[in-house]
């Protein structure tokens, strides 16, 4: 159940940031620790890590694309494949978790 929790929290952050315009990703996050887009892409590479992981695969930088308004697809991309690869029931939620105190 918790690989369906993930992609549940991807899809509901994934609607709230995919209509976000270049400005609103370069804005301060809340916690006023680098941008929105620096914050979202920290996200993308530790689930990229954590299914790297999981896979018995080396870890890898993702790319920072451009422009930011690409980062909702890495995400999905990128959870697609951390619940492909991971078994951990506990790690997903802890990914879950991640996805939803995102921004």
């Amino acid at each position: 159940m918790s690989a369906d929790e993930l992609a549940r929290e991807t899809r509901r952050l994934v609607d709230r940031v995919s209509t976000w315009t270049p400005p609103r990703w370069a804005a301060s996050g809340a916690s006023g620790s680098g941008s929105r887009a620096d914050r979202f892409h920290a996200l993308v590479q530790t689930l990229a890590d954590q299914a790297a992981d999981a896979e018995g695969q080396p870890r890898r930088v993702v790319p920072r694309l451009s422009p930011d308004t690409a980062l909702p697809d890495q995400l999905r991309v990128i959870v697609a494949d951390l619940i492909a690869a991971e078994r951990d029931e506990e790690a997903l939620a802890a990914a879950a978790r991640r996805v939803r105190r995102a921004l």
